[in-house]
């Protein structure tokens, strides 16, 4: 499916193009290689990825792919930085979102993190969390070559002879001084260069807003104002809560939260439709994934499932036969599509090529029109209004269109008479909020915003509630929209850049059409995992048995997609231990495939038998078989079924108690279990994770001529609490046993 377009936060750009230039950096990043990379490489046997279960593979992997191992800032702000150009300028390092972020930071007054807090600190009080990597790092590698040149930055991402391995010394020995002091230049730089920006759009008069009382900071989808009773209706995000539908009073800041989503978008959080008639919100869910139709009555907070797995967004509510219009995403193609009252269905009203986008979609007041935004494949955007009943009937000639170029006209809907349709653009480098006459064609700005409008809807008395964008993020308020004469267009660095290095135009990727991609097919047929396996890696490990320490080796097979796995990891422990001669060796062979895991050991050792008091090591052999079985996989929520089979031989040692030694040398052990987990946010201001896992168990052990079943359940509950970073597990379990012979 197309990503989000959302306030502009991705390339407009054909998607496959835009997303292979993107991973086609990070494939540089990882294979660029030194002498000293190559040589790594090739007594490790390959490029080595870390493990948990042998810490030691950190430094293999630095050792052998140093410019993969960066922070994520680093890695995914140069990806977004060349992507822009080898898109020829499309992208996000030319970006009206990137530069309304930082005029606002500027104009609000707001921190900018360092390279430290912005993965500390930053992944966890603000609304963007992990994309902000993206916008410092983007932002940063812009700033760069533009000061510096690009050629200078390519010198800092490239792996050559006489470089450094470490990131942050290769910046050194290319800009001549610490990264740390790079950054301060670039933050007093962006203060500076978002001033300018600001004192040009306050050459003319700038729009005044008032923030919504009681308003939420972070992302909005698009709302409903209900007229009679002043209250705002819309999915809400913010840090620290649950994705959510809400209610904003905005007659006296009161707040309700009305129903939970499962997992919504970070930006967009959900589709959002309303029914003023039934107070039904209309909204969607798993929105990550194949996205169900959901229905919530406002008043008593009832919620139901509509349609599931229906692939349908983009909602908006037809007030004449109380239809919903949605776009459906199938096989990489948009489909309009009507879903008729009750919502038991949905029929295609028609399927776009590949390519073309519909979102935003709105539908007038007297059912007659819909509207929606559309993004060509070559990265053009529109707005077009069809006659519905002509649309529903497979004519699918517009009514009118307006071009806005390559920025994407977000949010336009219908006004109370039908007459225009209110929206907002980045059409002159500013988000504002534009008028757009159906008739007639004609678009004039109605607002201008120092940092950014968005979603505006319009009120009885005249006036707008917008999303306001600020320092803190996207916050309800409202405008008066008046015709302006006149709005100052902004600078953006990245024209700036072009401006300065115009090399940088040089680096577009071309066109998939001058490639005949067949000659570089290697290989057809059927992908059989196991067939493919292949050496990836291998190198010396530290290995701990009960109380001593060993060396080893492990050897890493892999299938290219990580289908199927095998790592054999063999170790000795020396004579200076006062191990029996017979414990010395050890041995330990595991492997997946799919949902299957196997094991083989000979007196199994494990690196973290070297520090602490538990013990994983065990003497003797053994053999495992197992296999999990998802019964459902709908995230946050799973129910697993596992079966394994295990046999130990020549023990002193229960398996699983380090602590519980044993009168018999071999136990055959067969278990069953069934658990499900359940893992959300706190609903409330308290920022805690809770977890719940609840499962039953069926093990029957054989020890020698004795055997037991053991029928176990359970129920975990668990939450972390911010205070020194603590938590807390309340657990339950029960067990029935029951023995044969002499077994008690």
């Amino acid at each position: 499916a197309p990503p989000s377009l959302a306030f502009e936060t991705n390339s407009t750009a054909e998607r496959m193009y835009w997303l292979m230039n993107h991973e086609l950096v990070h494939v540089a990043n990882g294979d660029k290689a030194a002498r000293q990379d190559q040589a790594w490489r090739r007594f490790l046997r390959g490029k080595v990825s870390p493990q948990a279960q042998n810490p030691e593979s950190l430094l293999y992997a630095y050792l052998t792919v140093p410019r993969f191992n960066v922070p994520r800032w680093y890695g995914e702000g140069s990806a977004v930085f060349l992507e822009t150009w080898m898109g020829g300028g499309l992208g996000r390092a030319q970006g009206g979102y990137d530069e309304m972020v930082f005029r606002a930071m500027v104009r609000d007054d707001a921190p900018f993190y360092d390279p430290l807090g912005l993965v500390s600190r930053g992944v966890m009080v603000d609304f963007q969390v992990g994309v902000n990597a993206y916008l410092y790092g983007t932002r940063f590698f812009t700033w760069l070559a533009y000061a510096r040149s690009p050629e200078k930055v390519i010198a800092w991402l490239r792996r050559d002879e006489g470089s450094q391995r470490h990131y942050a010394d290769q910046f050194q020995q290319v800009f001549g001084i610490p990264l740390e002091q790079g950054w301060q230049q670039w933050i007093e730089f962006e203060r500076e260069f978002q001033q300018r920006n600001l004192t040009r759009v306050r050459e003319y008069p700038v729009t005044p807003y008032r923030v919504l009382p009681g308003a939420a900071m972070g992302s909005i989808s698009r709302t409903f104002y209900d007229e009679a009773s002043g209250i705002l209706y819309g999915a809400f995000r913010s840090s620290g809560v649950l994705e959510h539908i809400g209610a904003l009073n905005t007659r006296d800041g009161s707040y309700r939260r009305l129903g939970d989503i499962k997992r919504g978008l970070l930006y967009r959080v959900a589709a959002f439709a309303f029914d003023p008639a039934s107070g039904t919100a209309f909204f969607t869910n798993d929105n990550h994934a194949l996205r169900d139709l959901m229905a919530l009555d406002v008043k008593s907070g009832e919620q139901r499932m509509l349609l599931e797995d229906a692939r349908i967004g983009e909602i908006a509510f037809n007030p004449a036969d109380r239809s919903l219009m949605g776009v459906r995403h199938h096989n990489g193609v948009a489909t309009l599509v009507r879903i008729p009252h009750p919502y038991t269905g949905w029929t295609v009203v028609h399927e776009f090529p590949y390519g073309v986008v519909a979102s935003d979609l709105d539908i007038s007041p007297d059912g007659r029109r819909l509207s929606a935004s559309i993004g060509e494949v070559n990265a053009d955007q529109f707005v077009r209004v069809w006659d519905l009943d002509k649309l529903l009937g497979g004519r699918l000639e517009h009514l009118s269109e307006f071009r806005f170029g390559q920025s994407v006209p977000e949010s336009f809907v219908f006004s109370r008479d039908g007459r225009y349709l209110y929206g907002s653009s980045y059409y002159s480098g500013v988000s504002n909020v534009f008028r757009y006459e159906v008739s007639s064609g004609a678009v004039e700005a109605v607002s201008n915003a120092e940092v950014g409008f968005f979603r505006p809807i319009e009120m009885g008395d005249g006036k707008m509630v917008v999303l306001a964008y600020t320092g803190q993020g996207f916050v309800p308020a409202v405008i008066d929209p008046k015709p302006v004469a006149d709005v100052s267009a902004i600078k953006f660095l990245g024209t700036e850049l072009v401006a300065r290095h115009p090399v940088v135009t040089t680096w577009q990727v071309p066109p998939a059409s001058t490639v005949d991609s067949e000659k570089l097919i290697i290989a057809k047929g059927v992908y059989a995992p196991l067939r493919e396996l292949t050496l990836v890696n291998a190198y010396p490990v530290l290995q701990g048995y009960k109380s001593a320490a060993g060396l080893g080796y492990r050897i890493n097979f892999e299938d290219p997609i990580r289908f199927a796995s095998v790592s054999v990891t063999a170790a000795w422990t020396p004579s200076t231990s006062d191990l029996p001669g017979d414990q010395r060796a050890h041995l330990d062979v595991s492997g997946t495939y799919l949902g299957w895991r196997a094991g083989l050991s000979w007196n199994k050792s494990d690196f973290y038998d070297l520090f602490g008091p538990t013990k994983r090591s065990r003497k003797g052999y053994a053999a495992r078989l197992g296999y999990d079985h998802l019964l459902i996989y709908d995230d946050p929520r799973k129910l697993t079924l596992s079966m394994d089979l295990s046999h130990f031989g020549k023990i002193d040692t229960l398996p699983n108690a380090q602590n519980v030694g044993t009168t018999f040398t071999k136990l055959t052990t067969g278990e069953v279990k069934l658990s499900y987990t359940d893992l959300r946010r706190s609903l409330g201001a308290v920022d805690d994770e809770k977890g719940v896992l609840a499962g039953a168990t069926l093990a029957v052990n054989r020890a020698g001529d004795r055997a037991s079943a053991l029928l176990h359940g359970g129920f975990d509950f668990g939450m972390s609490l911010p205070l020194a970073h603590s938590s807390l597990w309340l657990r339950s379990s029960a067990g029935v046993a029951s023995g044969k012979r002499d077994d008690p």
